[in-house]
């Protein structure tokens, strides 16, 4: 079957699901940050869609935080402008009301090639990463750092260390913090904030730089700022493929992942699902867009197209992906609040 005759039956399939729904229209809108992110998505997946399905995609360039104040006053006035949105792990709990399930069983290539939790009742995973342990390699002889508690370990590892100010800061420290007191990390939620703080309070005085942004976190690893940092995954790759003396230690990362979801009243429902079903199943596209983006696809035919050496720095190796947390984003939403108070009287102590 071609690609263009598998879509179009697919097609149909989701018509049925979405069955008493506008016909289907020729345009798909997919809000989405611009730069690499966008034009990467383009070459390797928006004009093969288009080219196989007959859909064209028209890509709509924002922030995370502007397109959702944006969904909520489409939805506000009823004229829904979007099909796909760009989604995080706690949007897809906090903007659950907006969204429309995902009918993981219904796409054919979801169904065959996402890894498992890769598909959810609100959102499916577009690009995963972690929250990682960076270290420099020629800081120690021997045995080389590689869990939280090691990062803890200011005497077997010392130097000084990174930690971000930035992003999830407020459950990702208490997180790393309680697996680096011995908690197992299917044991990690409802977190123990008392216990999380306490064994921050040790590790305070190692900490160098809080860093605020991915540029800011590859900079102290390239200015030999840092002996060890927590970095986003994708960032600490370019670091490494630039040639500078780091590793990243997967035990214990935070799987951190963006979602395709798709809004309620959207204008193409049936499009949207084709699009990420034909994600999933696009080989062709998986290897380049990885490569350029530094982050890996959730689909398994994607990595495994990558030398085996190549697949071992991204979070979807088999092997990374088994020692990802998996955060509980529901209970991680019911105690924002607490989570965030806690965090910025403990940063201001």
């Amino acid at each position: 079957m071609t690609k263009k005759t598998y879509v179009k039956t697919l097609a149909g399939a989701m018509a049925l699901v979405f069955a008493g729904g506008a016909a289907q229209a020729d345009e798909l809108v997919i809000a989405t940050t611009g730069g690499l992110m966008r034009n990467t998505l383009e070459e390797y997946f928006y004009l093969p869609f288009q080219e196989a399905s007959g859909t064209e995609v028209i890509p709509f360039d924002i922030e995370v935080p502007d397109q959702w104040a944006r969904a909520e006053g489409m939805m506000r006035t009823g004229n829904v402008e979007f099909d796909i949105v760009t989604a995080t792990g706690p949007d897809l709990v906090d903007k659950a009301d907006i969204l429309v399930d995902i009918p993981c069983a219904d796409l054919p290539n979801v169904a065959e090639y996402a890894l498992p939790g890769a598909c959810t009742t609100k959102g499916v995973a577009r690009t995963t990463g972690g929250m990682v342990l960076t270290y420099n390699t020629d800081a120690y002889e021997g045995d080389q750092p590689s869990t939280w508690a090691d990062f803890w370990d200011t005497e077997t590892y010392p130097g000084p260390r990174g930690l971000p100010d930035t992003g999830d800061r407020d459950w990702w420290l208490p997180v790393v913090a309680l697996l680096a007191d011995g908690v197992a990390k299917e044991d990690l939620f409802p977190l123990d904030l008392d216990r999380a703080y306490a064994k921050l309070d040790e590790i305070r005085p190692e900490i160098a730089v809080w860093w605020k942004t991915g540029n800011q976190v590859q900079q102290i690893m390239r200015d030999d700022e840092v002996v060890m940092t927590m970095a986003y995954s994708g960032r600490a790759l370019k670091v490494v493929q630039d040639g500078n003396p780091f590793a990243m230690a997967w035990d214990g990362a935070i799987r951190d992942t963006g979602y395709f979801a798709v809004l309620k009243d959207s204008p193409n429902p049936e499009a949207a699902m084709e699009f990420i079903d034909f994600f999933y199943g696009d080989a062709d596209g998986h290897p380049g867009f990885i490569s350029d983006v530094g982050y890996a696809t959730s689909s398994t035919i994607g990595l495994r197209q990558l030398p085996e050496e190549e697949q071992k720095l991204y979070a979807t190796y088999p092997d990374n992906y088994e020692l990802l947390v998996d955060p509980d984003f529901a209970w991680i939403g019911e105690n924002r609040d607490e989570l965030r108070d806690r965090w910025t009287n403990w940063l201001l102590q």
